[in-house]
């Protein structure tokens, strides 16, 4: 009865950074590689929708933050076009639809912080005539467009160019991600946005106090754009014991978005990151959890990637959510999303 629903359910995964492995490897090897590595992964956990974030790390930064976002890019579309049989590379909701029809995954290609844009706000026309259609303007620090989260005693709003991005991605079609983003710049979205905005991969302040996390006031406001808010996975946003992590710690996150901002508006963002950081973090490296505060290898036991995404659908029926709810939960709320506004140009 799980699985049957798992499988049958359209599972969406808002934020998975599989790109930053495979374009590590050698481009002749990016489609093999991750149709051995990850395409496996995937099917297993039953996920039929991707989002694919660009992220660029800090040895790019500042001066090859645009070529390293040029390459990912050109990862994804190597991605889709050597695997064809299997996944597509999606520009809009009505190819998000035709995709899932065939049984293919459909990936859509998103910005995280955009450091190869930074004010040169025009180049996320650019980005998004190769593909681009989720996209935030901050991370951990302050960008030429906004404060990421971890600057939150500045009380920084949007700059000028960050109000200009907000403008240019409605008017392309090109979804807002408030994920990262400092408080003050929230605030700022949702008081200018006309168009949904989402949260690829944030969970509940009310439950665990991170900044990174998103108050019940923001999820209200959130939602009242038509937005999704997608729970992140990562132990440290959701308990302050990450050596006790466990799946209802999780579940909490979820049935507590749930109840605040509605079950229309609930999805799953698992910042599944411990491949990533395992293979690509050289052992003399900082601690990648420096800048998050916690040890983000700590992990729910059997969900360190997508294969354990079923044991969501168990825990949650198994808490006696509604198959209806679960099916939303799991990632109907975001196919109902990118089917309205992905890749929609607005006025």
């Amino acid at each position: 009865m799980v699985d049957d629903l798992h499988v049958e359910a359209v599972v969406a995964d808002t934020h998975n950074d599989l790109l930053m492995t495979v374009s590590a490897r050698p481009p002749a090897q990016w489609a093999s590689f991750f149709a051995e590595r990850w395409l496996p992964q995937l099917r297993e956990g039953g996920v039929d929708l991707q989002v694919l974030p660009v992220f660029i790390d800090d040895e790019f930064r500042p001066e090859g933050a645009l070529r390293q976002t040029l390459r990912m890019i050109e990862c994804a579309h190597v991605i889709a076009e050597g695997n064809a049989q299997d996944v597509r590379l999606c520009l809009d909701g009505d190819q998000i639809d035709e995709t899932l029809a065939s049984g293919r995954i459909a990936l859509v290609l998103a910005l995280e912080s955009m450091p190869g844009v930074d004010a040169d706000v025009e180049l996320i026309s650019t980005l998004f005539r190769l593909g681009v259609r989720v996209g935030s303007i901050a991370h951990w620090g302050r960008t030429p467009l906004a404060d990421g989260s971890g600057e939150d005693a500045t009380g920084s709003r949007l700059t000028a160019a960050g109000e200009e991005a907000v403008r240019l991605m409605e008017r392309l079609g090109m979804i807002f991600d408030v994920s990262h983003l400092g408080a003050s710049g929230v605030a700022h979205v949702l008081e200018i946005a006309t168009r949904p905005v989402m949260a690829t991969h944030s969970s509940a302040r009310a439950l665990r106090d991170h900044h990174r996390n998103l108050t019940d006031d923001q999820l209200r406001a959130i939602a009242a754009t038509g937005g999704v808010i997608c729970v992140n996975f990562l132990a440290g946003f959701l308990t302050e014991d990450t050596g006790r992590i466990a799946l209802d710690h999780l579940l909490d996150h979820i049935e507590h978005i749930a109840s605040v901002a509605g079950i229309d508006h609930v999805g799953l963002g698992p910042d599944f990151i411990h491949e990533v950081y395992s293979e690509l973090t050289p052992p003399w490296c900082e601690d990648p959890g420096t800048m998050a505060g916690f040890d983000v290898m700590a992990a729910i036991p059997g969900l360190t990637g997508p294969r354990g995404l079923p044991q969501v659908t168990r825990g949650l029926l198994d808490r006696g959510m509604d198959k209806q709810d679960v099916v939303k939960v799991l990632g109907g709320n975001v196919a109902r999303l990118f089917h309205a506004e992905l890749g929609r140009p607005g006025l």
